[in-house]
């Protein structure tokens, strides 16, 4: 799925997010809109993952749609 596709499903996918990351608040949401590598970078801060292990759970995340 290319980036315009996840942008224009980011409303759908919030729900699911917030259950996997639960750590991630509504203003995160906004922030993210959709880009997976700011997704990344707070999955990492709020997590304190490595880059490699949250863009592997991002990437997996991200395969369901």
């Amino acid at each position: 799925m290319n980036l315009d596709m996840i942008q224009g499903k980011w409303k759908q996918m919030m729900g699911d997010v917030k259950i996997q990351w639960g750590k991630l608040t509504d203003d995160d949401m906004t922030q993210i809109n959709g880009n997976k590598d700011k997704l990344i970078g707070l999955v990492q801060e709020r997590y304190g993952k490595t880059k490699d292990d949250a863009q592997t759970e991002v990437n997996k995340f991200y395969e369901k749609y």
